[in-house]
């Protein structure tokens, strides 16, 4: 069967739980009444233990088989959703639209935790198979790097986790349709902040100002020639200034002048060269033009990086659930993704579900798709039960 049967029975209280959390979304750590439906989910379902607190507010349950796994068996498996929201104001006029104004579930991260708690409800009521299933409700995905925090919190090693996978949503794959690839999968994302202090004066009288907006349009085209001119064009790299702050009046040249943008790289050797030379283009036009310019260059998300023996477990697992033809492979994408964290930690893929011809990721028009969740829900399973062979 293309899907877990025992799924399709569950699929209403999935969409429901789903709709709950999506009328009331949090943000980053703040996921207070989300973790707490999730752990009281759990708790209902008869999960062996639940931890919630793992990370500030992420929640952990663990599930034991019907017996133990063999010596040189996988043993621990697990499973990661993401519980948090995006500060966003929801243009949907759904009948469960967001309650609360200036934020809204625009990443799916409401149908990650239902599918992954309809898969903890099934796995507790059946148990086929052995070891241990360990599900993971993470918080602050949305930039605040909440599965480094519940790795510092001794997620991998408290749990016995010996593999880990993570799965999202993806607009413009066909319901049913999963994408996946070996190796990096989605970016590593660095930011970039410059304050400009040049001299200002008057516009009539150039010569005597040091142009701080001259010397930011500098950077930005300094900064712009680093991707065309310095990357081999067979590798990726994105540098975007989206933010240009100086100045308040038609006739003043501004003393100071901001910006900030960001920056996207598909392995550590491109985004350290990258790094290197922003540096030196900040430097080589503050000498140029006589202005001082701090740059604060922050490292965040790593790549995401796929392990070919788990893209090949998921990708079988995938084909059972989605059919014949139903796993494409993915191209790398610049977005980024804080399970990058757990793949560095431990050895794990992560893949997309398709959710069908939806608005895009971010935008206030979009909507996780009921549809997708027989889907997602019975892949968790079916890679639990094929991973951990009773």
């Amino acid at each position: 069967m293309p899907i877990v049967n025992r799924v399709a029975d569950l699929q209403p209280d999935i969409q429901a739980w789903r709709r709950d959390i999506h009328q009331h979304p949090e943000l980053l750590y703040d996921v207070h009444r989300t973790a707490a439906f999730v752990a009281d989910r759990l708790r209902e379902f008869g999960c062996d233990e639940v931890v919630t607190g793992i990370g500030k507010t992420g929640v952990v349950g663990v599930i034991k088989g019907k017996r133990p796994a063999g010596n040189g068996d996988l043993k621990v498996i697990g499973l990661r959703a993401d519980m948090d929201a995006l500060p966003i104001e929801e243009e949907t006029d759904l009948p469960y639209a967001s309650k609360t104004p200036g934020k809204m579930h625009a990443c799916g991260h409401d149908g990650h935790t239902a599918m992954l708690l309809g898969a903890a409800r099934y796995l507790s009521e059946t148990r086929n198979f052995a070891g241990t299933a360990v599900v993971i409700f993470q918080p602050a995905e949305e930039g605040g790097a909440g599965a480094a925090a519940m790795i510092k919190d001794g997620l991998m090693d408290r749990f016995g986790i010996e593999q880990v996978y993570g799965m999202h949503n993806g607009p413009g794959i066909p319901v049913g349709q999963f994408a996946i690839r070996t190796g990096p999968i989605m970016a590593a994302t660095d930011s970039l902040d410059i304050k400009i202090e040049g001299l200002g004066g008057h516009a009539a009288r150039p010569h005597k100002c040091i142009d701080s907006v001259l010397v930011g349009a500098q950077l930005i085209n300094g900064l712009q020639s680093i991707v065309s001119r310095t990357v081999d064009p067979l590798e990726s790299a994105v540098i975007s200034v989206c933010e240009f702050h100086a100045g308040n009046a038609r006739n003043v040249i501004p003393q100071t002048a901001e910006l900030r943008g960001t920056i996207r790289t598909l392995t550590e050797e491109v985004r350290s060269l990258v790094e290197q030379r922003v540096r030196e283009v900040v430097s080589g036009v503050a000498q140029m033009t006589g202005a001082k310019i701090d740059l604060v260059y922050e490292r965040g998300y790593p790549v995401t990086v796929n392990h070919a023996a788990q893209t090949e477990v998921a990708t079988r697992v995938a084909m059972e659930v989605g059919g014949e033809g139903a796993v494409g492979e993915a191209p790398p994408m610049m977005g980024a993704e804080d399970f990058a964290y757990m793949l560095e930690a431990r050895p794990g893929a992560f893949i997309f579900c398709g959710n069908g011809n939806s608005a895009g990721l971010h935008h206030p028009a979009y909507n996780f798709n009921d549809e997708a969740i027989v889907y997602g829900t019975s892949y968790w399973i079916r890679l639990v039960e094929n991973s951990l062979a009773a």
